[in-house]
């Protein structure tokens, strides 16, 4: 039997909740012909809408938003044989709202097999009917939703089946509490079973939230992830790079904060005359009009997928998946985007795995569980707005810290803060009845 909670048996909702997800459900369906003309939502289109059918059956779901959440997916699951007690390989289904998402899936199951078999999908939108039909296909012993993952449509369709639904890596923004308290009790009719959370804080929100529901704490899966083994550099990146020239990399740019990041492109190219700039949009679709936008402002450019050498004080706009990483393996500095508009920031820790220094902007709300301590360790500059960012990469360019030493000390920081990806992992074993 599963020690989940209390809640995991099968309840119908009651009737204030009942209404509220209807309207819910209409909403839905008024939005989706505005949906379908989404270009990033109508690839998978027969998928989300399940008109292709129901996903397959499989013995635990994982919703991962998109590319970040996949690979906090796949170091969970990388535990969970050893955990779960199973005499066979898992199925588990593990659903992603972006084409990103599934490239990292296709990638983990390529990895997982034949100990586990998981099998990528694109999620269904979050109707309350099709969700129950969806979970009823499925017939998962649990569902898990990693961090902000909070869909009103399959938490009602986990009560409705009796199916444990685990928030695992949880985090939520003030703000974003707030919001849902203007509808407590439709909440509360969804507590999950289980909640483990990145911070204290974090624990007291969801406990505000889901006061039925079982709270806990956990470190962030993301500190298991990060490796301070340095990788040699891709070949296919360092050929792009004109030898002695400093490469600054701009991550993970979001729409909202374009201006700032070509005011910042503009004075770095001014500043570093023989610098090459990496700009990763967050969101590949955003390729083209950074072309545009370089080309009006008369900033030199080229794409990633022409695969030619760049020229000393241009930018390359990354217009492929995947290489983030590789990049920061050789750049010299970089920013982190998401946090010169208000919008929570990115992921600031895989650069430290590179030995090298991000700087960010003051917006970084969805990363406070690292801990404010860190900038003063003096790893991550946190600047607060586009101009101290640009001041500082420039400084950075031209004297920047040792790797090793970059390393050594990001090292030290997460030692005391792994962990996450097995109290996870032994929360969603407890779940699986392997008989």
């Amino acid at each position: 039997m599963s020690t989940a909670s209390k809640t995991d048996a099968a309840r119908p909702l009651p009737l204030g909740a009942r209404l509220m997800l209807g309207i819910y459900g209409l909403a839905w369906r008024a939005a989706l012909p505005a949906l379908k003309r989404n270009k990033r939502l109508r690839e998978g289109w027969e998928a989300r809408t399940l008109s292709a059918g129901p996903p397959p059956k499989a013995d635990l779901w994982i919703q991962a938003a998109s590319g970040g959440e996949a690979y906090l997916a796949w170091e969970l699951l990388s535990r969970l044989p050893e955990l779960s007690g199973c005499a066979r390989p898992l199925t588990v289904l593990v659903t992603t709202f972006t084409s990103q998402g599934l490239g990292v899936l296709a990638q983990a199951r390529e990895a997982l097999a034949p100990r586990l078999d998981l099998v990528p999908a694109y999620v269904p939108f979050d109707l309350p009917g099709r969700m129950d039909q969806a979970l009823t296909a499925v017939a998962p012993k649990a569902v898990v939703l990693l961090e902000t993952e909070i869909w009103p449509g399959l938490l009602a369709a986990c009560r409705k089946r009796g199916v444990p639904a685990l928030v695992l890596n949880a985090r939520m923004t003030e703000k974003s509490l707030a919001g849902y308290l203007r509808l407590p009790g439709f909440w509360r009719a969804f507590s999950p079973a289980r909640v483990l959370a990145v911070s204290e804080a974090d624990t007291r929100r969801f406990t505000t939230l889901f006061p039925d529901s079982r709270v806990g704490v956990m470190h962030n899966i993301k500190f298991d992830r990060l490796s301070f083994t340095p990788a040699p550099p891709k070949a296919e990146i360092a050929a792009l790079l004109p030898e002695g020239a400093p490469f600054l990399v701009l991550g993970s740019v979001r729409k909202q904060e374009e201006d700032a990041v070509l005011s910042i492109v503009r004075g770095l190219l001014q500043r570093q005359p023989s610098a090459v700039i990496g700009l990763f949009p967050r969101h590949m679709e955003r390729a083209p009009a950074w072309c545009g936008q370089l080309e009006d402002a008369g900033v030199p450019f080229a794409r990633r997928s022409g695969g030619e050498m760049a020229r000393p004080g241009s930018v390359i706009v990354w217009d492929a998946f995947g290489e983030l990483g590789a990049a920061f393996g050789l750049a010299r500095a970089c920013f982190l985007g998401g946090s010169l508009a208000d919008l929570g920031g990115q992921n600031f820790l895989e650069p430290l795995a590179h030995g090298v220094v991000p700087v960010i902007g003051p917006f970084w709300s969805n990363f406070a569980w690292v801990g404010e301590e860190i900038f003063s360790t003096g790893i991550v500059r946190r600047e607060t707005g586009w101009q101290g960012v640009l001041d500082t990469l420039s400084a950075l360019a031209s004297d920047a810290p040792d790797r090793q030493t970059v390393r050594e000390k990001a090292e030290i920081y997460a030692a005391s803060r792994r962990g996450g990806g097995e109290a996870a992992c032994q929360a969603v074993a407890e779940c699986l009845n392997c008989g």
